[in-house]
């Protein structure tokens, strides 16, 4: 059984919110309990059937890189709950590369309409930073399919660090 199994309604709603801010999903998900030993099973198969607006609102849930430097140092030095471990190889960025990636991000945006989604641990600044200038070259319905298979990647994370004791 798993941890999502055991919640109440309430709590486990918010607890899938964490994973992922589409609603639909979290709606879908909680459909499918008991989940046992077979969240990440479902929670992908839930998210095959996400449209573009339940992607984009999955997105909205993830803070903007490129407000400030300040804010995105901060954001990448976080050590509390789930983004801790999904961030922490860019706390050591130079100014140089996290103000590359700030300008990338602003122009990703610009681009495709969303935020930059990419699965964030273990990459470093540098890492995120190539991969963010190399995806403005996709066509927006294929950076679309990306960015959402990379909040798959997210959402799995999530829900292992859910799971574990």
């Amino acid at each position: 059984m798993s941890k999502l199994d055991a919640m109440g309604e309430d709590e486990a709603r918010a607890a899938l919110a964490r994973c992922c801010g589409a609603s639909r999903w979290v709606e879908g998900m909680l459909a499918r309990r008991p989940l046992g030993d077979r969240v990440v099973e479902h929670a992908r198969a839930v998210w095959a059937q996400m449209e573009r607006d339940d992607i984009l609102e999955a997105f909205s849930h993830h803070p903007r890189i490129g407000a400030s430097l300040e804010s995105l140092r901060a954001r990448f030095a976080a050590t509390h709950d789930l983004s801790a471990r999904e961030q922490a190889a860019v706390t050591d960025a130079s100014e140089e590369v996290l103000a590359r990636l700030r300008d990338a991000n602003v122009a990703y945006e610009a681009r495709y309409g969303h935020i930059f989604i990419v699965c964030a641990s273990g990459k470093r600044a540098d890492e995120m930073l190539a991969l963010c200038e190399a995806r403005m070259h996709d066509e927006p319905d294929r950076e679309l399919a990306i960015a959402a298979a990379e909040q798959m990647k997210i959402t799995e994370l999530r829900l292992a660090a859910l799971e574990e004791p």
